[in-house]
């Protein structure tokens, strides 16, 4: 009998698509910094402490199944994970996208769904919860914007009143003036902003309001998984630097932000591409004179982000063994070879990771259809060619 989960799993393999299933799955390579990320988990889970950190890597060398492995290893740990890739419509530089796109694709632990309405709507006027947001939102915040939003969603009984107030926490922030109306229609009293909310200089209280409210929830904490970093160097001048100056809001948070640990992957060929070619370092005291602390903290931290290296040959031997396991259960048929077969059938691949994998499910997809196999011709985008360039936004479009 077919077994459609280990279909899946092939499939995603041969498609070189990264998913949170084959991160469940194969987990064990890179195992040095697995344990660390492992352990700046726990120091979260147990310590309520935040923090971020940076991987990179080629083209094809695993950064985004790593993501996909901390996914897993993030909910296994009780916590709320939220995953992004950058592009041209979520730019770093302009955090109440980042926040938006984030909160569309935030996971609750045993939910293969995004979103935590689900999660908010048990939340009931008065409980110890509800108390507890509202003084947080009244008095730790740069703006109190949340406190009235927050006691106003909990309150209200119109049902288009609780939508526009669901769809701001959300990211879809609704001007001042219609959640004032709203707040005086429920409670006949006038809001009085201490700070006058605009997302673009005060969205850094969602991102708090949301981190204390999951913790108050019980969850562990909040893990953060940014992908596509590099998309960063596209950019023009000011939004680049705009964009190290938010990132060092997860890499080197205040304490606002709790329990919450972020990861940002990019390409290898960062440093060397953008900020050694495009000299940012210069173009940050041109800019920035007198501020420049946290932005040039995140490109020191750029520039010597931990790459990820080639896999051992028993790790790719290890992967190799559960590829064969999962096809066999696939296609219900028992793969009769021997992991030196395999490993020979992947050389045709190149030397990229996913290209490897590809061969070595193409090498037993004719064993399992023809009884023999000839020579495997996977390789990436049909190329044995490597760039380290980073891509035009506009061309991935």
């Amino acid at each position: 009998m077919y077994d459609m989960e280990a279909r899946h799993i092939i499939e995603a393999l041969r498609s070189g698509i990264p998913s949170r299933a084959v991160g469940q799955y194969f987990s064990e390579a890179r195992p040095k910094i697995m344990k660390e990320i492992s352990d700046r988990l726990d120091a979260v889970c147990e310590q309520g402490k935040s923090g971020g950190m940076i991987i990179s890597g080629k083209y094809g060398e695993g950064k985004t199944h790593l993501l996909n492995t901390v996914f897993n290893l993030a909910h296994s740990n009780n916590m709320v994970v939220s995953y992004l890739s950058l592009s041209k419509e979520t730019p770093m530089d302009k955090l109440y996208l980042v926040y938006q796109k984030l909160i569309q694709n935030t996971y609750f632990p045993k939910r293969r769904q995004p979103g935590f309405m689900h999660e908010l709507e048990k939340i009931s006027a008065n409980s110890p919860v509800a108390n507890e947001m509202l003084l947080y939102g009244a008095k730790q915040l740069e703006t109190d914007k949340l406190y009235y939003l927050f006691r106003s969603y909990l309150n209200t009984e119109d049902s288009d009143e609780k939508l526009l107030l669901q769809a701001d926490l959300e990211g879809d922030f609704i001007a001042n003036a219609p959640l004032k109306k709203i707040y005086r229609r429920i409670f006949n009293q006038p809001v009085k902003y201490n700070v006058n909310f605009t997302k673009t200089k005060h969205c850094g209280d969602y991102f708090a309001f949301m981190s204390h409210l999951f913790t108050q929830m019980g969850y562990h904490g909040w893990v953060i998984l940014i992908d596509e970093t590099e998309l960063m160097g596209r950019l023009g001048k000011k939004a680049r630097l705009n964009a190290y100056r938010n990132m060092a809001k997860f890499l080197m948070p205040d304490k606002n932000l709790e329990s919450v640990f972020s990861i940002f992957a990019l390409s290898a060929s960062y440093a060397e591409d953008v900020i050694e070619a495009k000299h940012e370092y210069e173009n940050l005291e041109l800019i920035y004179p007198g501020e420049q602390e946290s932005a040039k903290a995140v490109l020191d931290l750029l520039a010597r982000a931990p790459q990820l290296l080639p896999l051992t040959r028993d790790e790719i031997h290890e992967i190799l063994c559960k590829i064969q396991e999962f096809h066999g259960k696939a296609y219900d048929w028992m793969p009769n070879v021997s992991m030196d077969s395999l490993s020979e059938a992947t050389q045709s691949g190149g030397y990229l990771l996913r290209t490897k994998i590809r061969a070595a499910i193409e090498f037993l997809d004719q064993l399992y259809q023809y009884g023999r196999a000839g020579k495997t011709t996977i390789n990436e985008l049909g190329e044995e060619t490597f760039t380290e360039d980073v891509p035009l936004i506009e061309e991935l479009e």
